[in-house]
């Protein structure tokens, strides 16, 4: 492993992962947000300190498990309004020349047709810098916003085995020579070197040609963050990296072995893995400290039981905050405990209800790197070298301030060590990223 892949999450929507960050004194990202101008700052600032790609997760609904309704996730703006992240691709990739964009976009309420129009609109137009982090959708808020049923979770990937499947036909409709774009003869496209696709399967059924032209990347790269038996072998086939959440580094090292083993099997090479983790960044460790329990006191255990309630399917209103949460009667919540940051990970503290909810309001089952510049430096490298991960897909509890002081103080120290690079070897994402 010679240099470190670093990723910036974001949702199009007043948080990430931190509830109520938008009332923070500190946070300027509610005002920011509906401004193309802000988000190409923050781009250029991702840029400047050569991140591959700002990613953009997505829930195209607003959950309505907890309480049976969506007025708490209204109430406190947790991740609500929940707006399409697709806009920002383009402006993104507008204000830069490397940066990639990696945008969610589910299964559901899509058509492999029109779900690869519009990604490979943005691919071509940004000159081959999208990258597509394909999920099933798992809320039965966003089934029923589209008029569908939540169908069983192993169905739902085969629904998305079925749809990657018309998506390459696509994809791979271009013959050699196919596009002449030749003014003298007045020829475009020899319309018999591009194949139309015909496809009838159980779920999908396509006729059409290609929409788009290719990118120069041929198409977005592929990410994904199953991590279910059927979810991971959906990754397995398709992804080219990982996004995925793990509440440590003990965890992160098994879930990197285990994926590894899966790949193996399946007859690939390894797939990098990019973790997720939360950084809170301070002058000094006590000041990073201080912001942190600024950002705790300010989350309503009702917006982390809100936000608790959905990953786990049951509405959380109904259980005593105080009781294990290993004692939920869900099996969701066994892989959610795993996945609640670092409460417990090494005391084998039992983490209640009422923990796990606020640590969900504050990072969502990402690990916290807390303190100065140099200790944040140091536990991303130690983080790296120890989990074998191929880079983080990072969080900043406030906007754009914290990411702004994580390039211009973390990355250099990073860049020094040899740990990250300090200029662009390619044009494309792919390019960058090294596939």
């Amino acid at each position: 492993m010679s240099e470190m892949h670093l990723v910036h999450m974001f949702f199009h929507s007043p948080i990430t992962h931190t509830a109520l960050s938008w009332a923070s004194e500190e946070d300027g990202h509610l005002a920011g947000m509906g401004d193309y101008g802000y988000w190409q700052d923050i781009a250029r600032t991702l840029e400047r300190g050569c991140f591959d790609a700002a990613f953009f997760a997505d829930t195209p609904a607003a959950s309505d498990q907890y309480k049976g309704g969506p007025e708490t996730p209204l109430k406190y703006g947790v991740v609500w309004p929940t707006h399409d992240p697709m806009p920002l691709a383009a402006v993104m990739t507008a204000a830069t020349k490397h940066l990639g964009v990696g945008v969610t976009l589910s299964i559901t309420g899509n058509s492999p047709y029109l779900a690869y129009r519009r990604l490979s609109t943005l691919d071509y137009l940004s000159g081959g810098r999208i990258g597509w982090n394909v999920v099933t959708g798992h809320m039965q808020a966003e089934h029923k916003a589209v008029g569908q049923q939540l169908v069983p979770h192993a169905e739902r990937y085969d629904a998305a085995d079925e749809f990657m499947e018309v998506c390459y036909k696509l994809w791979d409709s271009f013959g050699e020579g196919a596009l002449p774009m030749d003014k003298a003869a007045g020829i475009l496209a020899d319309p018999d070197k591009i194949e139309k696709v015909r496809h009838e399967g159980k779920y999908f059924r396509c006729e059409a040609v290609s929409p788009t032209l290719p990118s120069p990347q041929g198409r977005p790269v592929i990410f994904q963050a199953g991590s279910s038996g059927r979810g991971m072998e959906f990754a397995v086939k398709h992804a080219e990296a990982i996004f995925a959440i793990q509440p440590h580094l003990k965890a992160m090292t098994a879930f990197r072995e285990r994926f590894d083993a899966a790949a193996t099997k399946a007859g690939r090479d390894p797939i990098g893995i990019l973790f997720g983790l939360q950084y809170v960044l301070g002058s000094t460790e006590e000041e990073a400290h201080r912001r942190l329990e600024a950002l705790r006191e300010r989350v309503p255990l009702d917006a982390g039981l809100s936000r608790l309630s959905a990953p786990l399917g049951i509405d959380c209103s109904t259980l005593d905050p105080d009781q294990p949460l290993e004692e939920v009667p869900t099996q969701a919540s066994q892989g959610m405990a795993q996945a609640l940051s670092q409460i417990g990970s090494d005391t084998g503290k039992k983490i209640t209800v009422r923990e796990a909810a606020i640590q969900m309001g504050l990072s969502v089952g990402l690990p916290q790197v807390i303190g100065s510049p140099e200790q944040v430096a140091d536990e991303i490298e130690r983080h790296w070298r120890e989990s074998g991960a191929f880079g983080f897909n990072l969080s900043a509890p406030t906007k754009p301030g914290m990411i702004e002081e994580f390039v211009d103080h973390v990355v250099p120290i990073l860049q020094d060590r040899g740990l990250v690079r300090r200029d662009y070897s390619g044009n494309t994402l792919r390019d960058n990223l090294g596939f």
